[in-house]
């Protein structure tokens, strides 16, 4: 008891009394907590009121039968495009955009996967995936620390028509980031240990490919399109013979004909000066010298054959891969906004025709669609899906009934609908540095205006429905098809063949022909 009176003088109290002392706190914040919920919920109660009185008024100005209709699309102008050239024949695209202390840098060499020799194809993707792999005087581990300390992102990319060294820095690391872009992009050292990892890499992917029904379709169908002697008629990242060939030697030799500054430009999108830029320019790529390179030759495009279907046997496949299409059009064509806004119509967004009646309509399929690759020449033209193998034959009947009706005057509220999808969506593609200068490549690589997507809108909407018929009737060829399916032959070639679209020729996982 002693204890107990003690600890109440010292204003412990004991635990019953302290429970029950808590007891009486917990209650009353409780009735506190009530009231305020009370007078809270009579607020919005109140707003409520005056919110549903406002939303009546709406409702009755709104008709829900209808979808809202479009503004007009806005009107997108860049900011001016500075240019500048080096002694040495280096070519600098500059955009001020000061809303962050950002930039962008891209240094895009004017050849890619379309210079691979024969024999060695794969071999532009391997060099530019070399090039952060180590310098003269750092290697892989040195220059990825030091990526991340600055917070920068460097990357190396090659593709068709270009190879690209890319970097991402805060302007306040401006200095150390460009010295690191500049190492990378001049002095690569091409380990040999480095080399044979990513040739190992390389061939385990390229294993992995031949399992996968889409790839072999992609694959098969630019080899049979375009032929051997196309540049175009490779893969891009090379077969497994062509992988295992490649040396060092042969890495140095295409690093050295092709990145030059004379076939080069560097794009610079940030917070940035365009005399500041060409400074540090000067001082980092000025000792870059110059040399003659050598022209890609791409010659005419094969006469096209009568629509043929190369089919390519995958037991057990539970889907078919399929790929139709043609040689299409070099990307500097003069009716490049008429093929935009028909293949729009026809197979780009997931609206568009070939999605609609394959996936919404008939359920063939996750999503079908329709592309032109546009390239320094002729890319191919491609309506492409993954449909369930059982629904191969009626698949093929879908698609080229829509490749059919796409050549037919399209109805003007679907005109319509096109021409705003490609426009509104435009300026969403220049809504940070690295948009602007991905939007810029392009301009680069192909010699465009540099001022192109000023007047981007209003050359959509000057396409008429003539010019969508026009084009679809040049391009569009259903007579004159290349069709590749991989699928498993036993379950759908009865079905193929009874759709009497063309004959069937056999075709080996990499497009070239089965002999008997």
């Amino acid at each position: 008891m002693n204890a107990r009176r003690r600890m109440r003088d010292a204003g412990c109290g004991t635990a019953r009394e302290q429970r029950a002392e808590c007891r009486k706190q917990n209650g009353e914040g409780r009735k506190q907590r009530r009231v305020g919920a009370m007078i809270v919920v009579a607020v919005l109660a109140s707003a409520c009121v005056k919110a549903g009185t406002s939303s009546k008024v709406a409702e009755a100005t709104v008709d829900r039968t209808k979808p809202p209709e479009l503004a007009p699309p806005p009107s997108l102008t860049l900011p001016p495009v500075v240019t500048r050239t080096l002694p040495n024949g280096l070519k600098i695209v500059i955009v001020e955009h000061h809303e962050l202390p950002v930039a962008d840098f891209a240094l895009v060499v004017r050849t890619g996967g379309e210079a691979d020799p024969a024999g060695q194809e794969g071999l532009a993707t391997l060099t530019a995936a070399m090039l952060d792999e180590g310098t003269t005087t750092r290697n892989a581990l040195q220059i990825a620390d030091q990526e991340a300390y600055l917070g920068a992102r460097l990357r190396s990319t090659s593709g068709w028509d270009g190879s690209i060294v890319s970097l991402h820095v805060p302007t306040a690391q401006l200095d150390s980031a460009l010295a690191l872009f500049a190492d990378v992009a001049l002095h690569p050292a091409f380990p040999a240990a480095d080399l044979e990892r990513l040739r190992a890499e390389r061939l385990t992917d390229l294993l992995q490919l031949t399992d996968r029904g889409p790839a072999i379709a992609n694959r098969a169908y630019d080899a049979i399109l375009f032929g051997a002697n196309d540049p175009y008629g490779h893969p891009l990242e090379g077969t497994e013979a062509s992988t295992k060939a490649i040396t060092r030697d042969d890495v140095q030799h295409f690093y050295d004909t092709y990145f030059r500054p004379n076939n080069a430009t560097l794009i610079v999108v940030g917070d940035v000066r365009p005399d500041d830029v060409q400074r540090r320019a000067q001082a980092l790529f000025g000792g870059w010298s110059r040399a003659s390179v050598p022209q890609v030759s791409f010659g005419d495009p094969a006469p096209a054959h009568p629509t043929t279907i190369y089919l390519i046997d995958k037991p057990g496949a539970p889907q078919s891969s399929v790929r139709m299409g043609s040689v299409g059009v070099a990307r500097t064509t003069p009716e490049y906004f008429p093929i935009l806004v028909m293949n729009s119509i026809l197979g780009g967004p997931f609206t568009s025709r070939l999605n609609q009646n394959l996936r919404e309509t008939h359920g063939y399929t996750y999503g079908a669609f329709s592309s032109f690759s546009m390239r320094r020449a002729a890319g191919p033209f491609t309506a492409l899906a993954e449909v369930v193998a059982s629904k191969t034959d009626s698949s093929l009947l879908q698609f080229m009934a829509e490749l059919k009706a796409i050549r037919d005057t399209v109805p003007t509220p679907e005109l319509t609908k096109a021409k705003q999808y490609l426009e509104l969506q435009l300026p969403a593609r220049f809504e940070t540095t690295s948009g602007i200068a991905n939007q810029l490549v392009p301009l680069v690589l192909y010699d465009l205006p540099l001022d192109f997507y000023n007047t981007y809108v209003q050359h959509i909407e000057g396409v008429t429905q003539h010019d969508v018929q026009q084009v679809a009737e040049q391009y569009i060829d259903p007579t004159h098809l290349t069709i590749v399916v991989v699928g498993d032959r036993s379950h759908i070639e009865p079905g193929i063949a009874r759709t009497h679209l063309g004959p069937i020729s056999l075709r080996d996982l990499t497009g070239a022909p089965i002999q008997p």
